[in-house]
């Protein structure tokens, strides 16, 4: 047992019975933060204590004679606390989890699997929705090249307006990237 445990055993004169210092409960004594981040980090601590008093509470179990009694009911009133500090912490904490990450490690597999599934999945479509797009542009290339030959100054007349319509979007995106004091907003390409 170290000093960063929240349980302290000291020695007495006499029989040699380990006597519990009670402990102090940090979690309990921070003020009530609505950032969910700091909600999480204090949900967070609180599993990382109570993981703590779940291994006090072995070693003790684990050696366990008459006088350990009383540092073992210590130790379970310790655990007992930080469980309902747990559940009062959770409760300010707004996180979902999908039910196939539950799933999986349920079924004892790793939560990232589920991840990397999502991912495959979200580059199968996006390479799905590439193709159709590239074949809507060879559509559109196909059409234009045969409208071209049979009407000529109609397809003319269609490449001007769309150039006048494309220039007319193009100045309507840079008045929206203009900020209030008339400089440009910078658009990083990657």
């Amino acid at each position: 047992m170290d000093s960063s445990q929240s349980a302290v055993t000291a020695g007495t004169g006499g029989g040699g019975n380990g006597m519990m210092i009670s402990q102090t409960n940090d979690t309990a004594a921070t003020p009530a933060v609505d950032n969910p981040k700091q909600n999480l980090n204090h949900v967070i601590n609180s599993i990382q204590k109570t993981l703590g008093l779940l291994h006090q509470l072995y070693l003790t179990v684990s050696s366990f004679n008459a006088a350990s009694q009383l540092p073992l009911l210590h130790r379970l009133n310790s655990l007992v606390t930080e469980l309902d500090n747990m559940v009062k912490l959770a409760e300010k904490c707004n996180v979902q989890i999908p039910m196939e990450v539950l799933n999986l490690i349920d079924d004892g597999k790793n939560p990232d699997e589920f991840t990397r599934d999502v991912i495959n999945s979200c580059i199968a479509k996006n390479q799905i929705t590439k193709g159709k797009t590239d074949a809507f542009k060879g559509l559109r290339k196909h059409l234009l090249e045969e409208l071209e030959q049979t009407f000529p100054d109609e397809v003319d007349s269609y490449r001007e307006i769309r150039a006048a319509s494309a220039a007319e979007s193009k100045r309507l995106a840079q008045a929206q990237s203009m900020l209030p004091n008339g400089d440009l907003k910078v658009k990083s390409e990657l």
